[in-house]
């Protein structure tokens, strides 16, 4: 089939913008990451005089690292609307955030509508599969205090118990608020299959857009970092939660992410931009961690429930292009979720500053020492 001059230039435009975003976002990455690791080796000295300073200065400069990754999307086109209870409300307060996973943009997509969530970003830490270690942004995780799991069976007991330890000794220490895991325990393509095979096993609902949620991590999470006052349960932590005079974790947010059509975006469009722009809707519900039931098998069925209501909420967006109002209301309310490309700039500005200031910096000593 003949191609026309017009489709063929329309191909070639879109094939050099990819090439020139690719391009920027590498240049990104290689003045922005090193800078991040760089200035926190000098800050080392403040680390020990000071360690709430410390974590202070690496977290706003995390918040924004992620705000150049968002700032990818965002200038694609790729762009949020925000429905059901606002979270911003609880932002000051400790939350677990529990979101469904269709592909790697679904990191993008927390990374941009969490930016005007006042500190939460700075301020959070992620559970992520541990295959995450080895890319372009392992090691600002890896500095930040994020936690990688390892899948399968064969590793589930270990991590848990790494997981435990891992938020005892850094959680509260290094003054996180929120933490983000994705239950399902990967993409949607890859697990559904198996989860309806699960669910059909043992009378569970028949899941298309969601599935089922494994217990593990929640469980650990809820146990470690939830104060023994909110749920009657003594918390891993509770040591460290006196000293630092926290009232534990408070609330379990329901994070919903639905693509039109159900066609999510992964992290090479958002890189590349070749998809047109594109509305992503993030759904948020608000649950006190009070109602959240402790015993295991009660646990599990709370979390199931969950994601049947992930599942109606989703079957509802993809009929109506809209999700439906929350209980009390007549009609449901959106929010579109902006960013100021003011600061965007000044934000990718000072990171080319950066990058150039530490390779003269560099220099100079290179010159000095040979």
């Amino acid at each position: 089939m003949a191609i026309s001059l017009e489709q063929a230039q329309r191909v070639g435009y879109t094939c050099l913008k990819a090439l020139l975003r690719f391009a920027f976002m590498v240049a990104n990455n290689l003045v922005a990451i090193p800078s991040y690791v760089l200035y926190l080796i000098v800050l080392q000295p403040l680390r020990v005089l000071d360690s709430k300073s410390f974590w202070y200065i690496e977290g706003v400069l995390f918040k924004w690292l992620l705000a150049m990754v968002a700032s990818w999307g965002w200038w694609a086109g790729y762009t949020v609307v925000e429905w059901g209870d606002d979270v911003k409300a609880v932002s000051e307060d400790e939350a677990m955030v529990l979101v469904n996973h269709q592909a790697t943009g679904d990191v993008c997509t927390l990374m941009m509508c969490l930016q005007d969530k006042g500190t939460v970003v700075r301020q959070m830490m992620w559970l992520m599969d541990h295959i995450f270690k080895y890319t372009n942004f392992g090691i600002v995780s890896l500095i930040h205090g994020d936690f990688f799991i390892r899948q399968g069976k064969a590793h589930r007991d270990q991590q848990l118990v790494l997981l435990k330890e891992h938020l005892e000794k850094y959680y509260r220490s290094r003054n996180r608020k929120w933490i983000v895991l994705f239950p399902e325990g990967g993409f949607l393509r890859k697990r559904r299959e198996t989860s309806q095979a699960f669910a059909k096993k043992n009378n569970l609902p028949f899941l298309q857009h969601v599935t089922l949620p494994r217990l593990g991590a929640t469980q650990v999470i809820l146990k470690t970092l939830v104060a023994p006052q909110e749920n009657g349960t003594p918390a891993g932590g509770d040591v460290v939660i006196k000293e630092s005079k926290s009232k534990g974790l408070q609330w379990v947010i329901d994070t919903t992410i639905a693509y039109p059509k159900g066609d999510p975006i992964d992290i090479q469009t958002w890189i590349l931009g070749y998809r047109q722009p594109t509305v992503t809707h993030v759904h948020y519900r608000i649950f006190p961690v009070k109602d959240v039931p402790a015993e295991p098998e009660a646990l599990t069925n709370w979390l199931y429930q969950r994601f049947i209501e992930k599942e109606d909420l989703l079957t509802h967006f993809y009929e109506t292009g809209a999700f439906p109002p929350l209980q009390g209301q007549t009609k449901a309310v959106s929010r579109e979720m902006t960013l100021s490309n003011l600061w965007l700039v000044g934000i990718q500005s000072l990171a080319f500053l950066s990058g150039g200031m530490w390779y003269c910096i560099l220099q100079y000593f290179y010159h000095c020492l040979f």
